[in-house]
């Protein structure tokens, strides 16, 4: 499986790492390379394997999820984190969010979902639940910038409103006929205008403020 997505999975329940792994071993076109307890392990396992998708809890014993997410980011680890559990209040969602989450799904999704939610981030694009993109809609830190919109060029805007439809900079780059550099560095300055961390801040702030397609 030379081509296949390598999936890191951490979470402090065995039976539901082993779960997780029964089912995606399955796939023809995932493969789970390691399992961590805790986020500390995972970080670890995350350097030394480096997985394309890390499925991923919040609340663990020691270093949690969100803790983690800062460690990966930190190492600039290139893996795409998948937040699957079973917590959905907002003080709990948004944190991992802005740490740096790819996506965020309940542990009680559908099998075949959740293997196309690892396809999907994996892909670059964001996957987020409704009510969870409601939970990062409604803080205050998207009120903050609604004034900004106006120095994005028409350019950087046809660029934000494709990372709302989930687009990926390779997709990005097709629809519009530009290089992946290119893409890249329109996608720094909308992140610099706008003053947001993320690609999911982007999305988030162009379903706001009307600027995606």
């Amino acid at each position: 499986m030379a081509d296949a997505i390598k999936v890191l999975l951490v979470d402090d329940h065995q039976v539901v790492r082993r779960g997780l792994r029964t089912f995606l071993e399955v796939q023809e076109d995932i493969e789970v390379v390691g399992e961590a307890a805790d986020g500390a392990e995972g970080v670890a396992l995350a350097e030394e394997l480096c997985p394309d998708v890390v499925l991923m809890d919040v609340k663990m014993p020691g270093v949690d999820g969100v803790e983690a997410l800062r460690r990966l980011r930190e190492l600039t680890n290139p893996a795409r984190v998948l937040i699957v559990t079973s917590f959905t209040e907002q003080r709990t969602v948004v944190p991992a969010l802005r740490a740096g989450a790819a996506g965020y799904v309940y542990k009680d999704v559908d099998p075949d979902a959740l293997a196309g939610a690892i396809r999907s981030v994996h892909a670059g694009h964001i996957l987020l639940q409704p009510e969870v993109a409601d939970a990062l809609l409604s803080q205050d830190e998207a009120n903050s910038v609604q004034g900004r919109g106006g120095s994005l060029t028409e350019r950087e805007r046809e660029v934000l409103g494709l990372i709302a439809d989930g687009r990926s900079n390779r997709e990005i780059a097709r629809a519009l006929v530009l290089s992946e550099k290119t893409v890249k560095t329109h996608v720094s300055n909308i992140l610099m205008k706008l003053d947001l961390a993320d690609r999911t801040q982007a999305a988030l702030w162009a379903v706001r403020h009307g600027a995606a397609g």
